[in-house]
């Protein structure tokens, strides 16, 4: 057995790989970006041979830059962005068409449809999820019915549908394993989260032949070897999971009603559940947070699809800050905004709306506006659809006495403060904010035995700072206010 684990995080807009030694220590890290591509308003693709090459270059880089060798490494993990959806040939491994990402909402009629027809409430109940663009199936479908011939080779087996993981470990596998696991599974449409089985009823509804689908295992399994031709050295991958139940994993999460909250390209706010598969009254999602050793535990969790992006749309569109790490200083300087307010709805509105063709808005300029306020109103916004998840949360039964967060935007203590104020809960940032990628490895670590119980990551969490509610009830409800205003004039489905 080696010494090193290796976990991937292929996310939206990056692709990372961090070698950990077995107490979970960093000893090198590499991360690099790879395009985005927009080929229509409301489409959003990404290049499967740019994923697969940017997850290549990075994981060579962080085993060279840790000085190891791969034979050194026991065992991989892979973490993902969820519901992309990628269909490949079985003999050359070559996509028929680009990756069809999350944020994605070309099929927002397709649903539209299906809920006309009446079938939202069989999806609700197999899959705890809601008929829209945002999840797999239709984004399959989409590519069967406008790629030519895909249909027709699915039917005969000739390809293969996944999403990132299955992607990744195919590749890694050079072909030999198709395989997915349960929490991805459970972002598709097309699995029954209750017999944690593909779902005859839903393939026939979206048109899915079941050759194209991958075996699901738990997240925590033998996933398959990585080939030497790929890495160096024939590695096991033995941890996988979607991104937001491995960041739940990386801040262990695993009590009934833990939650944590990631700030990434989107926000996405999961609470353990347990064994119950909590069924929201308030369009909330019920999901897989994690199977382990065969036992499921089951999460509720609200998606937000445009948080740390909209800080990315300041600097890449806008130009009003150079850097993400400019926006702490400027919201510092200018303080609350209370009357500009940012709804930064540029893929459609998430939970609790689901409004796919909600487009976003800054609104309450007049001449005085700055752009310090739009930039600071930007940070207040992601706040405000945190606490859209978590009173919809409350309101079903989950009240989490502090909020545990991580990814990118937790690095800006004044929109942490802000977050702890406008939720009236502490949060609390943990030593290591890159759950995500720490959580694939340490289902690595469990897959491979180095790990032998998920008592040890309890016991490696600890919180680096701890930011507690201060503001005052009346400017808190009058931000609200503000918020839910806003939000009102730019729904189209409210």
């Amino acid at each position: 057995m080696g010494h090193y684990l290796l976990a991937i995080d292929q996310g939206t807009s990056s692709s990372r790989a961090l070698v950990y030694d077995h107490d979970t220590t960093v000893i090198a890290s590499a991360q690099q970006e790879f395009p985005q591509i927009y080929p229509q308003p409301g489409w959003v693709e990404h290049d499967p041979e740019a994923i697969w090459d940017s997850v290549r270059a990075v994981t060579e880089k962080a085993i060279h830059d840790a000085a190891v060798s791969a034979t050194d490494i026991t065992a991989i993990g892979i973490t993902n962005q969820r519901e992309t959806t990628l269909v490949w040939d079985r003999e050359s491994g070559e996509c028929v068409y680009n990756a069809i990402v999350w944020q994605d909402r070309r099929t927002a009629a397709a649903c539209r449809a299906l809920k006309q027809a009446g079938h939202e409430s069989t999806v609700s109940d197999k899959t705890g999820l809601r008929l829209d663009p945002y999840f797999s199936a239709t984004k399959l479908a989409w590519i069967l019915d406008n790629v030519e011939g895909a249909r027709q080779r699915a039917e005969a087996g000739a390809l293969a549908f996944g999403t990132i993981d299955s992607f990744l470990l195919w590749r890694l596998s050079g072909g030999e394993a198709h395989v997915t696991d349960a929490s991805n599974a459970s972002r598709t449409l097309l699995f029954n989260i209750h017999t944690q089985e593909w779902d005859d009823e839903l393939l026939g509804l979206f048109k899915v032949p079941r050759e194209l689908l991958p075996e699901v295992k738990d997240c925590a399994d033998d996933f398959g070897i990585a080939n030497d031709s790929c890495l160096g050295a024939a590695i096991p991958v033995t941890g996988m999971a979607g991104d937001q139940q491995a960041a739940l994993i990386g801040q262990a999460g695993f009590g009934a009603g833990m939650t944590k909250s990631t700030y990434g390209t989107g926000c996405f706010v999961i609470a353990n559940t347990g064994r119950d598969a909590l069924k929201s009254r308030n369009q909330l999602l019920t999901t897989v947070a994690m199977r382990l050793a065969g036992e499921v535990t089951f999460g509720l969790e609200g998606s937000v699809f445009v948080a740390g992006s909209a800080i990315q749309w300041l600097r890449d569109e806008m130009r009003l800050v150079e850097s993400a790490a400019d926006t702490e200083a400027i919201a510092n300087r200018t303080g609350i905004v209370d009357d500009v307010v940012v709804v930064p709805a540029f893929a459609g509105l998430g939970a609790p709306y689901w409004d796919p063709d909600a487009r976003g808005a800054v609104l309450g300029l007049t001449r005085g506006s700055t752009n310090e306020q739009v930039v600071t109103a930007t940070l207040q916004s992601v706040a405000y659809q945190t606490y859209d998840l978590i009173s919809a949360m409350a309101d079903d039964g989950i009240s989490p006495e502090v909020i545990r967060v991580d990814g990118g935007m937790v690095a800006n203590n004044w929109f942490l403060q802000f977050l702890s104020d406008i939720l009236h809960t502490p949060v609390e940032r943990p030593v290591n904010v890159e759950s995500t990628v720490l959580g694939a490895a340490y289902l690595a670590a469990l897959g491979s035995g180095v790990l032998t119980s998920i008592d040890k990551i309890t016991e490696n969490w600890s919180c680096e700072s701890r930011f507690e509610p201060s503001m005052q009830q009346d400017r808190r409800d009058n931000l609200l206010n503000g918020w839910t205003a806003a939000v009102s004039r730019v729904r189209t489905n409210g």
